[in-house]
């Protein structure tokens, strides 16, 4: 088992490294709060659209990572808070937005898979607790005698990986509430209810990226 390696990895070491995202990933944060109120509110297409944009959000910070600037990041008191409370604004926002939507009854939403898209994808490139993973956790699990920039990029496809599999996993679960949503009394009762929950998420970001 050891011989067989993926970008000079053992592979008991991409092993070790899918169960800690996977621990990782069912630990309940923004994007598990976020994917649970689409999916239930707007169904299973919405819900995996937002999945594709949180999973390219994922990558971007993990290459962004491998190349050092996600450390530059953390180094930079003031950048760091301003992505920070820059995230948590967009969280809330998009409570507000589920709030907004429960009072709408019936009115038809004519949002496309290209804009839950880009939500999943902005929500991640605002988290600035994803990029600390990847420069915390991630350098761990590297050799530093082998290639680090491969090393780094099969780590990042490996934890994208993983999320996306927990992520579409939520979204297929939440998705599967939608038709018992049928009356619009209980729908707008559970949009509120998803809604309230999704602030609390963005707050406990608040207290929890703190430095």
């Amino acid at each position: 088992m050891e011989s067989l390696s993926f970008a000079a990895l053992p592979l008991t070491t991409l092993l070790s490294f899918a169960l800690t995202s996977l621990l990782i990933e069912l630990t309940p944060g923004p994007n598990m709060a976020y994917l649970a109120v689409v999916a239930a509110g707007e169904g299973r297409k919405p819900g995996l659209a937002t999945v594709a944009g949180v999973a390219l959000g994922l990558a971007l910070l993990g290459l962004a990572a491998a190349v050092g600037l996600a450390e530059l990041i953390s180094q930079s008191r003031p950048v760091y808070e301003v992505l920070r409370w820059a995230g948590v604004l967009f969280l809330l926002y998009l409570a507000f937005d589920a709030w907004r939507d429960a009072a709408l009854d019936d009115a038809p939403r004519d949002r496309s898979s290209l804009s839950y898209f880009r939500r999943g994808l902005v929500t991640n490139l605002l988290n600035p607790k994803a990029a600390l993973f990847f420069i915390t956790v991630l350098p761990a699990f590297v050799d530093p005698a082998g290639p680090l920039l491969t090393q780094n990029v099969a780590l990042v496809a490996v934890y994208v990986a993983v999320a996306t599999a927990v992520h579409a996993a939520i979204v297929v679960l939440a998705a599967a509430f939608e038709p018992i949503l049928t009356d619009p009394e209980r729908e707008r009762r559970v949009r509120r209810v998803l809604s309230l929950l999704l602030a609390a998420v963005a707050l406990w970001f608040a207290w929890s990226t703190r430095m």
